[in-house]
């Protein structure tokens, strides 16, 4: 297992982290109607409907989701208490940078990218001695590795979050990384209980979300991807989509379209992967729907205006 205690690596590396979260916005957690799931605000979400969609529901399209499942799920084994020394040097550390724009400083942001920063290199490590133990191969280290990246960041965006909830953006610098710093903290005490507790839970978790995957994509409203990741929305698409369309920077996308007959004003229709609209009496121009009719979409069918059959 990789060593997650890195509070030393992670005060070399805090000007760096805060000179990158300058330019680039965090992870955004509490997305609670999209699963939790950990989203960048950069992040390409669409939802996707028949044809192309249900081959994107295999495992590695999972592992965001179970991770932010799993956390919650490893929270109460997972709840190590900090060590007042972490957040002592933390915090001296943290007022420094603070100081330097405190308008724009935020607890979030500087917790989950001071902590974020050393998921991948202790990943590397964790991933092949799992492998090693277990006769896998290269795959089984990508895979692990991916795994335990999703854990530790689902880790930071879940004790960040939980940590500067409350902390208002015009707090002093003392406050804000008073609470950033108990985030970072919170997630060296347990991250490597995190790692290893979620390992167990992938397999039966990633089973689980294939059938609710393919299931999605057989409905009219479709499964939502972010970035290749399925979003487990609990059927509430809608929601989910508007939570998602407050933190990114690009809206989601959503294609749907629907043959099927008309009657009167109405055409009542089933959901296609084919982009187009058509009717037995009259055409529909191909129409690209916002996220608003995207996420309405349901077993009914769609209502559109047309032409009255003749």
């Amino acid at each position: 297992m990789g060593n997650f205690n890195g509070r030393a690596h992670l005060a070399s590396l805090a000007i760096g982290a805060w000179v990158s979260l300058a330019s680039t916005p965090p992870a955004h957690a509490g997305l609670s109607s999209c699963g939790d799931i950990n989203v960048e605000a950069e992040a390409e979400c669409s939802v996707e409907v028949e044809g192309g969609c249900e081959v994107q529901c295999e495992p590695v399209s999972f592992t965001a989701a179970c991770s932010a499942e799993l956390y919650a799920e490893c929270h109460g084994e997972c709840d190590v208490d900090i060590d007042a020394a972490c957040t002592g040097s933390c915090t001296a550390d943290c007022q420094a940078e603070c100081e330097v724009d405190p308008g724009d400083f935020d607890c979030s942001a500087e917790c989950q990218g001071s902590c974020e920063v050393d998921c991948s290199a202790n990943c590397d490590s964790s991933a092949a001695a799992r492998c090693e133990a277990d006769g896998g191969g290269s795959k089984c280290v990508a895979n692990a590795k991916a795994e335990c990246e999703a854990s530790c960041t689902s880790t930071c965006s879940g004790e960040c979050s939980a940590s500067c909830e409350g902390t208002p953006p015009s707090a002093k610098c003392e406050g804000k990384c008073e609470a950033s710093c108990k985030g970072q903290c919170q997630v060296e005490a347990n991250a490597e209980c995190q790692v290893d507790c979620q390992a167990k839970g992938y397999a039966k978790c990633k089973t689980d979300l294939e059938g609710g995957c393919e299931a999605a994509c057989s409905k009219p409203e479709g499964a939502l991807f972010c970035d290749g990741q399925y979003v487990d929305h609990g059927d509430n698409l809608d929601k989910c989509v508007t939570a998602l369309n407050a933190v990114l920077k690009t809206h989601v996308k959503g294609e749907a379209s629907a043959e099927g007959d008309c009657s009167g004003n109405q055409c009542k229709a089933e959901a296609e992967a084919n982009g187009e609209v058509t009717c037995s009496a009259a055409p529909v121009a191909n129409r690209t729907w916002p996220l608003g009719a995207v996420a309405l979409f349901s077993f009914a069918g769609l209502l559109l205006t047309t032409r009255r059959r003749r």
